[in-house]
């Protein structure tokens, strides 16, 4: 089982570029990078945790520049964005963030996505709340045509466009693995229908049981016709319980990604290095 983590980098934080070389040097497999542009002042929407939004949601840095600045100076370490709203960002110029990311890594870019909770943040950039979701299919759609077309072309309800040429095109073929992010059963059928993987969090409402979703997850990919080695499951909300872990394991979770706080170095090590223990348990 691969283990990540994922981290609000903000200007207080341990720098991205240090974070990516203590997890390569201890065995973590990928570095993951949220996103929100900003927090609306006044909003409606409550926040999925109960209270206010945490500051690091406001502060919080672009992942795609957090990730390139990672990406310089790692070798192995996978970089991904958890998640990236693409319903809040033009398809065009992201599909080019996407593979330019993916050429600067040397093949190594994750592609999480989702189609967010907070409804001002998301209106603010021009997108219906109620109908961001069939807006975000169309715009990886879209991207899909950008990544593995020469001369590229979208119509849809929401997003359309005529040929297109643009480069650079993704080093992973066809394209970086799209991991859909989101609660059991919606965003799981979204997942089957146009995504790499899924990707749910551990103990968040509305999440439910992992016990109850992650069974039935396997059973919609089988009756979808699809294979479950070409949707892994990407568990948020990792816990420094290696039994649990282990039962993660077996219950086919490919990869946890833990969420650290965003602290300074000498906060963050010593939690690095307590995982780094957990994974040779884990995978011994």
């Amino acid at each position: 089982m691969h283990f990540g983590v994922s981290m609000f980098h903000t200007d207080y934080s341990i720098p991205a570029v240090e974070l990516a070389r203590a997890l390569e040097e201890r065995g973590f497999e990928s570095m993951w990078a949220p996103e929100h542009s900003h927090i609306p002042v006044p909003r409606r929407t409550p926040f999925p945790g109960g209270g206010e939004v945490p500051k690091p949601y406001y502060e919080v840095m672009d992942p795609f520049v957090v990730l390139s600045a990672a990406a310089a100076v790692t070798k192995t370490l996978k970089l991904a964005t958890g998640v990236c709203l693409v319903v809040q960002r033009d398809p065009i110029q992201t599909a080019k963030l996407v593979a330019s990311l993916d050429q600067v890594s040397g093949g190594r870019f994750l592609f999480g996505v989702g189609g967010g909770w907070n409804a001002e943040e998301i209106e603010d950039h021009g997108t219906v709340f109620k109908t961001r979701f069939k807006l975000m299919r169309e715009r990886i759609e879209a991207m899909k045509e950008i990544w593995t077309k020469d001369k590229a072309e979208y119509h849809g309800e929401f997003v359309d466009f005529p040929t297109i040429m643009t480069w650079p095109k993704p080093a992973q073929k066809p394209y970086p693995p799209i991991i859909v992010g989101g609660a059991f059963p919606h965003a799981a059928r979204r997942a089957i229908r146009y995504g790499d993987g899924w990707v749910p969090i551990a103990g968040r409402a509305p999440y439910g049981d992992v016990n109850e979703y992650l069974p039935k997850f396997k059973q919609m990919v089988a009756e979808a016709g699809r294979s479950p080695d070409a949707l892994p499951i990407t568990l948020f909300g990792g816990t420094e319980d290696a039994d649990l872990l282990r039962r993660y394991q077996d219950m086919g979770v490919a990869r946890i990604v833990t969420t650290l706080p965003p602290e300074p170095a000498e906060k963050t090590i010593p939690v690095l290095d307590r995982w780094a223990e957990l994974i040779r348990r884990v995978n011994t």
